[in-house]
């Protein structure tokens, strides 16, 4: 698979978004035996990056379920492991009744972190990512506590996820530049309003990583083509998945932008990495982002 860098490191041009496995709009997950399999088809369609987060669970009492799974599949894959790249999230609380909340304090994120690194089952954590902004307290001083943990060997790369260009530049001030890895929005043709902070994040060499980059796991991946019919008249044109052309559109728009769509099934995730090899014409590049509001 061609490959974009990470923190870096080289990893593949399309990731596996491992949130749909745990908790997705359905509320309808595999066994956890059949959501190891579908990471093991990620990584043998050659897929070297997943993302996770601690929050990702069928309930508020399961935390760290997701995480499971990723750290299951890696120990069971017989392909090298090393040369996966791991990132998970923290920042969102849970709690009985399923009330979220959101903590940005020092004590909960150093705890977060520490948890997932058991639950990994690794000594540093390859990029560990800010999952949304705690509105109550300081965006800068909660960078200052990531930037500690960075200090004290517990990840090795830090990524901020759910912001705005105001919070990448705060991001940016703190960490200093070339020192955030990631930015983590919600992109696709169902929501294209991030497309300023992916040309932000392009601007300034950071990595950014659309989440849900085919429109969701409620069904809004499965009926892209239905609902923009330039993306499927392009994926008629060339004989595969809608889907696949949103990803490989996505991939055109910058080089820094790693998509991680979501899957519960190894058919989905096979499909989606094909993606990385989907040349698309710069003429239908841009009829593909006329369609859904983007303009040079």
């Amino acid at each position: 698979m061609k490959q974009r860098t990470l923190a870096g490191r080289q990893v593949s041009a399309i990731g596996l978004g491992a949130m749909p496995l745990s908790m997705n709009n359905d509320k309808e997950y595999p066994s956890f035996e059949d959501a190891v399999a579908t990471v093991h088809a990620a990584l043998d369609a050659g897929v070297t990056l997943i993302d996770t987060a601690d929050i990702y669970a069928p309930a508020w009492d399961q935390m760290g379920h997701n995480e499971r799974i990723v750290a299951e599949a890696l120990s069971t894959w017989d392909g090298d492991a090393s040369t996966i790249f791991v990132a998970t999230k923290g920042g969102i609380t849970r709690s009985e009744g399923e009330v979220f909340g959101r903590d940005g304090s020092e004590a909960y994120l150093r705890k977060a972190v520490e948890k997932s690194l058991e639950i990994l089952g690794v000594d540093q954590i390859e990029l560990y990512q800010y999952h949304r902004p705690d509105r109550w307290r300081v965006y800068g001083d909660i960078m200052k506590t990531l930037a500690g943990l960075q200090e004290d060997g517990l990840v090795r790369a830090v990524g901020i996820s759910n912001a705005s260009v105001e919070e990448i530049q705060i991001a940016l001030d703190v960490l200093g530049e070339g020192n955030l890895a990631s930015v983590q929005n919600e992109f696709s043709p169902k929501h294209p309003g991030s497309i300023g902070e992916l040309r932000f994040c392009a601007e300034h060499d950071i990595a950014f990583l659309p989440w849900s980059p085919l429109g969701g796991t409620g069904g809004g991946a499965r009926s892209v083509g239905d609902r923009f019919s330039a993306f499927r008249e392009v994926a008629e044109a060339h004989g595969v998945s809608p889907q696949r052309v949103v990803l490989a559109w996505e991939l055109a728009l910058d080089p820094h932008v790693i998509p991680i769509p979501g899957a519960r099934r190894a058919a989905s995730i096979i499909d989606s990495a094909q993606a990385a090899d989907l040349e698309l014409s710069a003429d239908e590049v841009t009829r593909l982002s006329a369609s859904v509001g983007i303009f040079d």
